[in-house]
């Protein structure tokens, strides 16, 4: 059975959605709802879905981002309003899209397109793809990456270099970051969830290697893989061995 993910900051679109791809492919079921894209991207890690229908303007990580992330492991089609200045660009591409509002005879294309694309063996995203959807997440508005981060200390509110961070760790609602202070492992709790911190966070200095996990790229030492299948991550600075979950080994290869 066809897993589903859809993805849509307003409540109506979303139900819009859902309620087409019930009477459209009744076959495939609906694993994951999200209405913004850090939620999207997490509820991926969790379900792993075939298939995901992303709206492109939503905050945080907007459609784009989580479209990247993906990199060729589920099919994606993006939902956008009319007149958005990506429906070109997805054009050229022959990438999937739908408009908003939905049209049954549009979303039916689509549904067979990806019936067929799933019977074949999976393949990762083509270089024009990852071209295309990183013109399209340049072309996208975001604020700047912080410099700081307030984290609490017991009583105190500690301001926390981001080029000092080794590594993010989620922590039910908070997220637990360990960084370096005078060549000094310490700690602190953030009260944003590690999955909306994902979208403040420079992607270029920060990656995830967990669901619950993310690394400065400059703190990696070494990445070893096990006799199970499994792989950790040695770290510069800190005694910490860090786990790698499987959607994720495939950032560390020999080049």
């Amino acid at each position: 059975m066809t897993r589903l993910l859809i993805a849509d900051d307003e409540p109506a679109p979303l139900a819009q959605l859902a309620e087409a791809l019930a009477a459209t492919w009744p076959e495939a079921r609906l694993v994951a709802q999200a209405r913004h894209g850090a939620d999207a991207w997490d509820q991926w890690l969790a379900h792993e879905p075939e298939v995901c229908f992303l709206d492109i303007r939503m905050p945080g990580l907007t459609g784009i981002d989580v479209a990247q992330r993906i990199a060729g492991r589920s099919e994606v089609v993006f939902v956008t309003a009319y007149g958005d200045h990506a429906l070109q660009a997805f054009e050229a591409g022959a990438v999937d899209y739908l408009v908003k509002p939905l049209d049954a005879a549009r979303l039916a294309q689509t549904v067979a397109r990806l019936r067929q694309r799933l019977q074949r063996p999976a393949a990762p995203a083509g270089q024009a793809l990852q071209q295309l959807l990183a013109q399209l997440a340049h072309q996208q508005p975001r604020p700047a990456w912080p410099d700081t981060l307030q984290a609490g200390v017991g009583k105190e509110v500690r301001l926390i270099r981001v080029e000092d961070v080794v590594y993010f760790e989620a922590d039910s609602r908070y997220t637990r970051v360990v960084y370096l202070e005078d060549g000094r492992q310490r700690d602190a709790l953030l009260r944003t969830p590690l999955k909306d911190l994902l979208a403040q966070l420079d992607p270029a200095r920060f990656q995830q290697v967990h669901r619950a996990t993310v690394v400065a790229s400059a703190r990696i030492a070494s990445a070893l893989r096990d006799d199970e299948g499994g792989m950790q991550l040695r770290l510069r600075g800190v005694p910490d061995v860090l786990a790698v979950s499987r959607p994720f080994q495939g950032l560390f290869k020999p080049q």
